[in-house]
């Protein structure tokens, strides 16, 4: 395994974590009436997009520093 498939397979790891979350905050904010589970929808898709920007920081890290 080289380099480059390492950054490549830690991008694809991260964007698929990107997906799934974005996907959460679709369904909050499509379905906000059928969640029962989360009563405060603006604090779970806050949620969310914490773990969407920290892997987006990582893509942008690996992109620009090696």
């Amino acid at each position: 395994m080289d380099r480059t498939e390492i950054k490549e397979a830690l991008i694809s790891h991260a964007q698929g974590h990107i997906a799934k979350h974005r996907l959460n905050v679709e369904n909050y904010m499509s379905n906000s009436v059928g969640v029962s589970e989360h009563p405060d929808i603006v604090e779970s898709i806050e949620k969310e997009l914490a773990i969407i920007s920290e892997y987006h920081d990582q893509i942008e890290m690996l992109k620009k520093y090696f």
